[in-house]
């Protein structure tokens, strides 16, 4: 058990709206989802399983891991644009385009390790890093040419450099920015503005040198869409174009080299996968192919492969914002599969049931598809003979359900190396007559440990007259409990004990037979946790008034312990509150952990004034303590008094 401290003086100073409270020692941050306002660059390090994404909104950049919950953020870097990430990865480079500066930051920590200023009116702008350098796209504000320019971070005399495009006609507007890790020392650049077609739409630059070379460009001699991004392809001497269009580069030329489907942008993995946004979705295309492995429903303009290609992060719109997204399994492909069995049926009779698989990437010959139908007299299933679908993927087979009630027929595939397992079921309903089950004391609230009787009532029935009752506690560490089995009685009750230490979900069970359909009913009663807090390092307890007070020298810190309950990961809120004026005011309210022993202790700072009066308890919340097994508990006040 750790001891935690507060200060008496901070929570004082909180009261008069001067400081807000401190904890030292605090408890690692929950778990959070990012969230940002405005897209400004993401970029994923593979080496540290981490995700930057730049916020320009709020003028940030934060740092999550793989399954997208926040780890870290950095602010006051203005005019955020884009991000990019060493080749060892220890530094990340934003584009600062308000403060006209390339930020470079310890991509551990989110420390910044130096700011580089650009002298351009717009920019900089697109960031990438590569030969060793970060390389930014940027405009004149006169002209309209865009440019490129690069930070040497070994340099330390002058590491900017502008101009660096040796075309005298410059790019148009201020470009996109690409590079490829298979290809060190290369960069494409794509125009943002069509508007003046005597400056370059497109470029491929060769920075390996001292002095970049222009190794292909474009400028209007033949047909070129506009540019909404541009990515260099990896293994290949292309460039593809607005997430569709694929352009060969060779002798200082581009020449159309095929088509994706319409897409918007696109970022390609160092595989060759290319990962396109159009409208609402997100599809995965093998290199040159034109039907997609994978496509995810996801509102994005923004995204990035993970360099070991498992997965794709996007910035999916949310409200308010936009919200990251980690999109898993993308070289995979989802089968599609419909099982189609009649709504009702006779029991006894044949009855027939269709469907079809199929999948955009072919599947294997032979694939079989495993059969299971599952219903009263087989609860958990009975496997059925399987089937081969025909060459088009539609199946057909017969089956006589002989118990009534809900025949579950489930027809599944057991995926392969290029698909992911799918399943689907259809339920054919043989009517039965629906019994009387009751199931007292749902939503009653006890204190901890009180034992609490629960019975269940069943009506008339045919032949079964047991009914099941099972307790399920709240949390993930307890399994669903049969608490008893039996024939009820006379009355049609049957009864059982539950000892109320979490909240429990009670359900009664009555399986049915052959006529009377099966039935279940649940009861879910409360728990409070057991919760009381221990008060030393005072000198004595006396009364002020009617209350009982821990005296405590000013200088004296109180400990307070308190012993609750414990489940795993749980946390006790501390209340603080501060005597002031005639009336309690709230001054601090923290969480802490409690330890194994469900103990969780707090050193609260002694003001070093006298005349202090403050009170303290400790509160579980549901769900926000960490666990959502109990319902929310209030601890009793502990009234502290500080003297000479």
């Amino acid at each position: 058990m750790r001891t935690r401290s507060i200060s008496t003086a901070t929570a004082l100073a909180v009261l008069f709206s001067s400081v807000v409270l401190s904890v030292a020692a605090a408890g690692p941050a929950s778990a959070v989802t990012v969230t940002i306002g405005s897209p400004a660059g993401i970029v994923v390090d593979g080496i540290g399983q981490r995700v930057f994404v730049g916020d320009d909104t709020n003028d940030r950049i934060i740092a999550a891991d793989y399954s997208g919950k926040l780890l870290d953020s950095v602010s006051g870097i203005d005019g955020i644009f884009d991000l990019a990430l060493s080749d060892d990865g220890t530094t990340l480079y934003a584009a600062a385009r308000v403060s006209h500066e390339i930020v470079a930051l310890d991509a551990a920590t989110l420390d910044i390790k130096a700011r580089y200023p650009v002298a351009t009116s717009i920019g900089p702008l697109y960031v990438e890093f590569t030969g060793g350098k970060a390389w930014f796209t940027y405009e004149d504000q006169l002209n309209g040419h865009g440019n490129l320019g690069s930070v040497d971070p070994a340099d330390g005399t002058d590491p900017v450099t502008l101009g660096e495009l040796s075309r005298d006609s410059g790019v148009g507007g201020g470009p996109f920015l690409d590079s490829d890790p298979s290809a060190p020392g290369l960069l494409a650049v794509g125009a943002t503005d069509f508007f003046d077609m005597t400056k370059d739409l497109m470029a491929v630059v060769d920075v390996s040198g001292a002095t970049p070379q222009v190794t292909a460009w474009h400028n209007g001699d033949y047909s070129l869409n506009y540019v909404s991004d541009i990515d260099l392809v990896p293994g290949s001497p292309q460039v593809l174009v607005g997430g569709t269009d694929r352009h060969a580069y060779a002798d200082e030329k581009f020449t159309a080299a095929g088509a994706y489907p319409a897409g918007q942008r696109a970022d390609i993995a160092p595989n060759g996968l290319v990962a396109q946004i159009s409208d609402a979705k997100v599809s995965v295309y093998r290199p040159g192919a034109t039907k997609p492995i994978r496509t995810y429903a996801a509102d994005t303009s923004v995204l990035a492969w993970a360099p070991d290609a498992s997965r794709i992060f996007a910035l999916v719109s949310s409200p308010g914002g936009y919200t990251l997204k980690a999109l898993t399994d993308p070289t995979l492909n989802v089968p599609s599969l419909t099982v189609n069995a009649p709504s009702t049926a006779t029991r006894g009779s044949k009855l027939t049931v269709t469907g079809k698989l199929s999948a955009t990437v072919p599947l294997p010959s032979g694939a079989k598809l495993q059969l299971t139908r599952s219903d009263l007299e087989s609860p958990k299933g009975k496997s059925l003979p399987a089937l081969t679908p025909k060459a088009d993927g539609s199946y057909t087979f017969t089956d006589t359900p002989l118990a009534g009630g809900t025949v579950t027929y489930k027809v599944a595939y057991a995926g392969d190396a290029a698909h992911l397992a799918v399943s689907a079921s259809d339920k054919v309903t043989v009517p039965l007559t629906k019994p009387t089950l009751t199931l007292n004391k749902n939503g009653s609230v006890y204190n901890y440990g009180t034992d609490v009787s629960f019975t269940a009532h069943l009506g008339s029935t045919y032949k079964n007259r047991t009914v099941e009752i099972w307790a399920n506690p709240f949390g993930g560490d307890k399994p669903n409990k049969l608490l008893k089995t039996g024939t009820v009685n006379s009355s049609g009750n049957i009864s059982a004990t539950v000892d109320m230490t979490r909240d429990t979900e009670v359900t009664a069970v009555f399986k049915g037979d052959t006529r009377i359909a099966p039935r279940t009913v649940k009861s879910t009663a409360y728990a409070r946790v057991n919760a009381s807090t221990a008060v030393s390092k005072h000198y004595k307890t006396a009364k002020i008034g009617s209350t009982s007070y821990y005296w405590f020298h000013k200088s004296t810190d109180p400990l307070l312990t308190t012993t609750m309950s414990y489940y795993k990961g749980r946390k006790q809120r501390f209340d603080l509150q501060v005597y002031s004026g005639g009336k309690w005011y709230s001054a601090a309210s923290e969480y802490f952990a409690l330890g194994t022993n469900g103990k969780s202790a707090v050193s609260l700072e002694a003001p070093g004034r006298s005349g202090i009066k403050a009170r303290m308890r400790s509160v579980y919340v549901n769900g926000s303590s960490g666990d959502t097994v109990n319902s929310t508990t209030y601890g009793s006040w502990k009234y502290l008094y500080f003297s000479n």
